[in-house]
């Protein structure tokens, strides 16, 4: 290739990042959206962030990104991420501030774990808005957010699939498409993460099962993971159990216990019939019961051990 081809190739290439970067608006700092936001902003894009609390919007604010001062100075631009807790969430910020009203141009990027119901009834309000809508929850805990390394389930129209795909570049290792209907995402992602709850589960009933015979729960899940369930989810909540390292939480037990009731609510209205998601819906609430409000969700496996009475034969 001669100099000048290679310097048109160069000034191409430039043209196409400039042309890539975004104006972004970003609501919801918890531990993902926090780590989210600030990949979207050292990608180059200009991410204008809101948060009800004011700590993760200042740390933001020193990596470059630029402070919104309501929910609706976010909502606008080429795109809107919300990351949002739930349902309650999601309704409070999105729908009870009116932001489809003056949100002309933008896309929407729901990456929250929401129900099937409120997925279809936001697809609904924003086309009857005019606002391009996608859904876009994502699989992994916060470091590996913080890594840029999320798997990202898009579902939603073409062309406002393709106007954000800059974002899932910045935030994902790989965006995996589901077609036209954002709910196909949410319903993914419900299951994704139910299966996670059932391999928690499995875990914990196994090692207790394990520990009553005098095999240690290390020892058992440092084979077994490293054998016959040598898949990340096992191997990644598996040494987070033998460890007992439930704190801080990445992924807290309140939140898991949410998601299993979406995945038995998406169930019902299908009539899919899952015995097993109401043992996970019982172990969860079980584990809330002891007070365990503040611990990750991969500590259900502590509630198979406590049933059998095994701390207190130690």
């Amino acid at each position: 290739m001669g100099r000048y081809a290679l310097y048109e190739q160069r000034q191409t290439e430039r043209k196409q990042k400039r042309n890539a970067l975004m104006d972004v608006g970003f609501i919801g700092l918890g531990l993902m959206g926090r780590a989210m936001a600030a990949n979207l902003v050292k990608a180059g894009h200009k991410v204008r962030v809101w948060n009800r609390s004011r700590g993760p919007v200042d740390e933001l604010v020193k990596l470059g990104a630029t402070p919104a001062a309501t929910p609706a100075d976010a909502f606008r631009g080429d795109a809107v991420v919300t990351m949002l807790a739930n349902d309650a969430a999601v309704r409070d910020i999105v729908l009870g501030n009116r932001l489809l009203d003056g949100a002309r141009g933008t896309v929407h990027v729901n990456c929250a774990t929401i129900s099937a119901a409120l997925a279809q009834e936001l697809a609904g309000l924003h086309e009857a808005a005019g606002i391009g809508y996608v859904s876009a929850p994502v699989f992994g805990r916060p470091d590996m957010a913080e890594a840029g390394k999320l798997n990202v389930v898009v579902a939603g129209k073409p062309d406002a699939v393709s106007r954000v795909a800059p974002l899932f570049d910045a935030i994902g290792q790989k965006a995996w498409p589901l077609g036209d209907d954002p709910v196909r995402a949410n319903v993914l992602k419900i299951a994704g993460n139910f299966m996670i709850a059932a391999a928690l589960e499995t875990m914990g009933e196994a090692t207790a099962l394990a520990r009553a015979y005098g095999v240690e729960t290390a020892a058992f899940l440092d084979i077994l993971t490293n054998t016959l369930f040598a898949s990340p989810v096992y191997k990644g909540y598996g040494a987070i159990i033998a460890e007992k390292r439930y704190e801080p939480a990445g992924f807290p037990l309140p939140l898991g216990f949410k998601d299993v009731g979406l995945a038995l609510a998406a169930s019902q209205d299908a009539h899919v019939p899952m015995p097993f998601a109401g043992v996970l819906r019982d172990s969860f609430l079980d584990a809330l019961a002891q007070g365990s409000t503040e611990k990750d969700w991969a500590s259900i496996a502590e509630v198979s051990h406590r049933r059998a009475g095994l701390d207190r034969k130690s």
